[in-house]
């Protein structure tokens, strides 16, 4: 079987999804990016985009359940198309309700022919209707209960294991399901131009469903609608971030007048919510490896009115050529990291990722702080942070970095802790199960007065 015909289905749902999970599987592309590009380039309606999101999700989340389920009714070796194809129309006859599960079939059929030939078309056909025929065979018949959760929740069985060895079987199990959530719609209040009640005031008043936070004082929850399009955000109002991702900031303790850099700063959410809290008084010099996406960080300065940012790329690692020591009040190291806080979002990093990236971030991320730690004054403060739950990019880091660094003094934001996010060693560590937010990890330490 080869997929001799590639002819994009202009407006079809099916295809359009189809085409993003094979970009995932051939490239390891992200799922998140590519549905706005598909949305277009497809022509995808209004009305059709929230089915589109939901196949595309849905099919990556549970790529390994569904393998599991497909396996028996499969002899030989697939095209991947065929493969996805199958995945995909799967998905919508065991998890979604309102599609008939007959017209998931032909839906499937349909792509099939334009896609393959007469073999193909009846092998789709075949497959499927032997699985409406005979049903998926039961998980409860894997009788290793690792094996089993792995399956259950499609993550890794090495993923689970080591998730399990850090958190144990029960907050690693919760956090598995969670992963298969969709994630929380979220935005920021920008407190340097207006006021969090102006600003649900405003949003209600544009017909949004909107309530405040669990966590953060300025974190909006939105129910319905999309905040990006409203003129609440076209006037500078908001921010789209997840709350876990707000929080970062807090561990800061910026003040006005303060000279602040943020090591990793794009698509530069925190570093527009480092200048809001100074209310845009001080510098906020944002760095990020990628020169093309400082132009995001610009437009959203620009966005939310805020003067204070200055941005320039290159490797933040070698940010001492840049500056002098003792140069900065505060600094943020919002750390490269494996991302697995963020599986709601992109759910094909816990298939992409291994045990040896994992480690191999380790070693940026402890220089990226080692630079960090030259450049902040005596007094000042430094936060590390990651999007990711793995505890030896997180915790392992800082405590390594605290053996070479006996005298950094590692803090207590009192924020996390009337919030109730601290661990037992006084850093934060939320997870996906928390209050809904994306997993994520912060630490902060003061280089001592005495150390100048």
């Amino acid at each position: 079987m080869t997929a001799k015909k590639k002819i994009m289905m202009q407006g079809n749902v099916r295809d359009a999804a189809l085409s993003i999970l094979l970009e995932v599987s051939r490239n390891q592309a992200y799922s998140n990016l590519l549905l706005t590009r598909t949305m277009k380039s497809y022509a995808i309606k209004e009305q059709d985009k929230p089915l589109l999101t939901n196949l595309t999700y849905g099919t990556l989340q549970y790529r390994l359940t569904l393998d599991y389920y497909l396996a028996p009714f499969i002899k030989g070796k697939l095209d991947d198309w065929v493969r996805e194809l199958l995945r995909m129309s799967l998905y919508q006859i065991v998890y979604l309700t309102k599609i008939p599960p007959h017209a998931a079939v032909n839906e499937a059929v349909e792509i099939a022919k334009v896609r393959g030939h007469k073999g193909t078309t009846g092998f789709v056909n075949g497959v499927l209707r032997s699985v409406l025929r005979q049903g998926v065979r039961s998980l409860d018949e894997i009788t290793d209960g690792i094996t089993r959760l792995s399956l259950e929740t499609s993550h890794p069985e090495w993923l689970i294991r080591r998730w399990i060895d850090q958190y144990g079987l029960k907050v690693t199990s919760e956090m598995a399901r969670a992963n298969n959530e969709p994630p929380m719609n979220t935005a920021r209040v920008n407190i340097a131009q207006t006021t969090v009640e102006k600003a649900l005031h405003q949003l209600k008043s544009e017909g949004a469903k909107v309530e405040l936070g669990k966590v953060v004082p300025e974190a909006i929850y939105c129910h319905s609608g999309n905040v990006a399009k409203t003129y609440t955000y076209t006037k500078g109002w908001l921010t789209v971030q997840d709350e876990s991702s707000m929080l970062p900031v807090y561990a800061l303790d910026v003040q006005p007048g303060m000279k602040v850099l943020d090591m990793c700063a794009a698509p530069g959410g925190k570093t527009t919510q480092i200048a809001e809290h100074l209310n845009d008084t001080g510098e906020v010099h944002a760095h990020d490896l990628h020169e093309h996406k400082l132009q995001l960080i610009e437009e959203n300065a620009e966005r939310l009115g805020l003067n204070s940012i200055w941005t320039s790329s290159g490797d933040s690692r070698e940010l001492g050529y840049t500056y002098k020591p003792n140069t900065f009040d505060r600094i943020l190291v919002d750390a490269p990291c494996s991302g697995l806080g963020v599986v709601r979002r992109k759910p094909e990093i816990k298939y992409n990722k291994t045990e040896a990236d994992l480690e191999s971030l380790t070693k940026i991320q402890g220089e990226l702080l080692e630079t960090a730690w030259t450049l902040v004054k005596p007094g000042g403060k430094i936060v590390y942070s990651t999007c990711t739950v793995d505890k030896t990019e997180n915790d392992g880091v800082v405590l390594q970095f605290l053996e070479r660094h006996p005298e950094a003094i590692k803090l207590v934001p009192e924020f996390f802790e009337e919030a109730g996010l601290l661990t037992p060693n006084g850093m934060l560590q939320v997870l996906p199960q928390d209050f809904g937010g994306d997993g994520f990890f912060a630490a902060a330490l003061q280089k001592p007065i005495s150390n100048d």
